[in-house]
């Protein structure tokens, strides 16, 4: 939990610098889900997975998803209704 607290004081320490980043309560709200329900995703992962190369594959596949995820809701990269642009 403090470690997702500290990831979301980037942003808002930027909006008090910049006006690039203009992020809402809804946007820190799902940062924030997303954040916690990949940690807990990695968290049954690691817990759960015993086999290795299994446990590597879905690693990467949980933080291939989230990363796909984020940059969809900043930019659009896909085009969803979701986008941020």
């Amino acid at each position: 939990m403090l470690t997702i607290a500290i990831l979301l004081l980037i942003p808002l320490v930027a909006m008090q610098f910049t006006t690039e980043v203009r992020w809402t309560v809804s946007d820190f709200l799902v940062a924030g889900f997303m954040l916690l329900g990949t940690g807990i995703l990695l968290e049954i992962i690691l817990k759960q997975v015993k086999k290795r190369p299994y446990r590597r594959l879905l690693i990467a596949l949980l933080l291939v998803l989230f990363l796909l995820a984020w940059a969809e809701l900043a930019v659009g990269i896909f085009g969803t209704p979701f986008a941020g642009s």
